[in-house]
């Protein structure tokens, strides 16, 4: 839960890099809120009312934590613009984010794997 709330906080943060940890954490607790809400909304009828709040809220740091994961491995967060493509793009994205992260100092910052005692 850590890590969720690491990337809620720095929900505007385009600048930087996320290690892998950080970015499928996220994306774990993300799935895992977005099913309880969809079995929710489907026993009180809502209509996909919460998921769809619940998607609005959480655009901006899914967008910023994607980034952030693209500048880990060395690219560009213009990356995530391939997701566009149906099929194909998600599954590059899906490669790009399970990569490792580049060693050392990138143009994006320094290795979050050395900040955090790896």
């Amino acid at each position: 839960m850590q890590w969720y709330l690491k990337v809620l906080k720095n929900y505007v943060g385009f600048q930087g890099r996320a290690s892998r940890q950080e970015y499928w954490m996220f994306v774990l607790v993300n799935v895992i809120i977005s099913i309880v809400l969809s079995i929710i909304d489907t026993m009180a009828d809502l209509s996909s009312v919460l998921t769809g709040i619940y998607s609005l809220l959480i655009l901006l740091p899914s967008l910023a934590v994607g980034v952030r994961r693209l500048h880990d491995t060395g690219r560009s967060g213009w990356w995530l613009l391939i997701s566009l493509i149906p099929l194909i793009g998600s599954i590059i994205l899906i490669v790009f984010a399970c990569q490792d992260s580049q060693e050392g100092d990138n143009q994006y910052g320094p290795n979050p794997k050395r900040s955090v005692g790896y």
